[in-house]
Order: C-alpha cells, then sequence, then structure tokens
C-alpha cells in the first residue's frame, strides 16, 4: 500500500498505465470491523475491476479540525491508522490535508477535484451516512448524480451491526471508556493498543521498586485511562507481560497523560524503541496516594492481579524473558 499525502502527490505515485480506481472515503478511525466491511468490498470490487483500490481519508480528522479542543479521542493516531491498514490489499492511501481552504471545497469542488481529475474513480463505496463538503452539503445522492455525470458508479454499504446494534468508532470508544476492554476488541475485531516511544521519565518508579517503560502517547487525550494489565509489542521477542498506569499520575502531581509499563520479568534498555501496547484487563481506575509507600503496597496488589489474570488465561505465566531496562 503507497501511501500518498495530499493531491499534488499523487501524480508522481500514480503508475503510467493508471485508468482509474476503486474507491472509498472516510476517518477509518480505529480500522473497526464495520470499516474492515467497507474495505472487504473495496478490495473485491477493485480485483474484479482490475483496478487498484484505494482509501481516501484526511488529517486532521474533520470534527478535531472545527471543535478544536473538545473533541472524542482518537481510537487510532495516523501512524497506528496506517498500520492497521496495511494489513489489507489496498493499493493506496490518500491523506488529505484538512485546513481552511480545504474546509471551503464544496461538494462539487471535492468531487471534480479529488474523484474526477485527481484518482479518475471508476467505481466509489460509501457509508450510508456520508456527507462532506462546505456545511456538509454534500450525501450520497450527490455523489450518484455526479457519477452519472463523469462515469463512475456509486454504492453504499450499509450499517455493519454487531449484537443488534452499529459498529462505529463512538461506541468503541463508550466501551473503552468504561473499561470494557473485551466489547471493544469485539467491535475492533483485535485487541485495543496505543503505541508510542519508549522514553526517559523521572525514573521514580524503580525507587519503589517497579522500574517502568514510559511511553508518551502525544495525543490531544485518551480513549481510556487507569490501571491495566498489558502485553508490549515491538520487542525482541514478543509480547512481554506487564501491568500499566494510563493517567496523569495524580501523586506524584502529574498533568499530561503518560502511559507507565511495568513489565514483568524484564531488564534491558529500550529507550527509543516504538512499541504497541496491547490493553488485556482493566484492574483499577487511577487514584491518588498519600504517600509513596502507599502507592508501593497498591502496585504489588496490582502486579499480582495481573499476574493472575494472565495465569488464567493461559497455562501459567511465561519464562523471564531478557528484553529492557526500565526507567
Amino acid at each position: 500500500m503507497r501511501l500518498v499525502r495530499g493531491l499534488l502527490n499523487l501524480s508522481s505515485h500514480l503508475q503510467s498505465n493508471y485508468c482509474g480506481c476503486v474507491a472509498t472515503i472516510g476517518n477509518f478511525d480505529g480500522v473497526h470491523l464495520g470499516h474492515q466491511a467497507v474495505i472487504g468490498q473495496l478490495t473485491e470490487k477493485a480485483a474484479e475491476l482490475g483496478l487498484p483500490a484505494t482509501v481516501i481519508t484526511f488529517e486532521p480528522q474533520p470534527q478535531e479540525y472545527f471543535a478544536h479542543t473538545d473533541v472524542p479521542a482518537r481510537l487510532t493516531k495516523f501512524r497506528e491508522k496506517l498500520i492497521a491498514l496495511r494489513r489489507f490489499a489496498l493499493d493506496y492511501l490518500l491523506c488529505l490535508r484538512f485546513n481552511r481552504q480545504f474546509a471551503r471545497w464544496t461538494a462539487e469542488e471535492f468531487i471534480q477535484r479529488v474523484l474526477v481529475d485527481g484518482l479518475a474513480v471508476k467505481y466509489l463505496v460509501i457509508g450510508d451516512d456520508f456527507r462532506f463538503g462546505h456545511q456538509r452539503r454534500g450525501d450520497f445522492d450527490t455523489l450518484v448524480q455526479a457519477g452519472s455525470r463523469y462515469g463512475f458508479k456509486v454504492v453504499t454499504m450499509h450499517t455493519f451491526d454487531i449484537d443488534g446494534e452499529r459498529v462505529s468508532s463512538t461506541r468503541i470508544r463508550e466501551a473503552l471508556a468504561r473499561g470494557d476492554l473485551a466489547q471493544a476488541e469485539k467491535l475492533l475485531g483485535r485487541g485495543f493498543r496505543l503505541s508510542g516511544r519508549v522514553a526517559h521519565g523521572d525514573k521514580r518508579g524503580r525507587t519503589i521498586g517497579f522500574p517502568t517503560a514510559n511511553v508518551f502517547l502525544h495525543r490531544r487525550q485518551s480513549p481510556l485511562s487507569g490501571v491495566f494489565a498489558v502485553e508490549m509489542f515491538g520487542l525482541d521477542r514478543e509480547p512481554v507481560r506487564g501491568v500499566a498506569n494510563l493517567g496523569t499520575r495524580p501523586t506524584v502531581d502529574g498533568s499530561q497523560p503518560l502511559l507507565e509499563v511495568h513489565l514483568f520479568d524484564f531488564d534491558q534498555d529500550i529507550y527509543g524503541r516504538h512499541v504497541q501496547v496491547e490493553f488485556v484487563k482493566k484492574l483499577r481506575d487511577e487514584q491518588r496516594f498519600d504517600s509513596f509507600e502507599q502507592l508501593k503496597q497498591q502496585i504489588e496488589r496490582d502486579v499480582e492481579r495481573a499476574r493472575a489474570c494472565f495465569r488464567g488465561s493461559t497455562a501459567g505465566d511465561p519464562a523471564p524473558v531478557q528484553t529492557t531496562r526500565q526507567s
């Protein structure tokens, strides 16, 4: 899958024999099972027509651009979304910069510049609630009328339901907010992960016997918080199990969201490594303690609960893995 950033870079990525594509449009936040159903329909039609399968998405997401601050927490940062989309038989991911100029485009301008002149779309798959263009005036009917003029077909992917309800990014965020990781996994089709680079922290964890790998998430806000049993991926051997705190660390008067992971039976330098942390089970909410001794005692209980969680899912704890020094 080739990543194309912006229309100006489009021509340099398209092959000389390019003659159009099959496309879909959306935020694809989370790349959940509903999104995967759309992608499945897209790639199947692309194979039938012998055309490249193309996903069109936006950065920042339109809701983030217009709301600025009070926006729902993302399920996937752009890099995480890109990794998830690479699992499918897609040929192109066109990422359009959503800025002031782009927000002023009418639905007709979007169709002409992106779908017709840019991609020469022959077949378009969209969700049944898709809206686009200035003041969101474009919809399915707008695209159908344009398709009859420019020679492309438009089909809608109806809602994808699980347990009688539509699978959506909002529904997954709600599950994560209440700590229901099993439900989130059911809707995503995979365990929920956050990713980031391991960085130096204040090293307070090692002073109480629980060194941590600190992962700065670089997010406006996180879709979940608390203490969790986790597995870390992206190391020499994976997964490595542990317990993690995701939040602002009220005991040390923290303010920025931080993911701190204490890995079991683990001692190796992984500073600078880009890792993915999968959340297995929520153990408790984040809380403030009056002393580091109280915090240490609670972490001991958290570690035991996390180990018990893993013992319940497998025949036993894994053998110690030598993989990273934690701060």
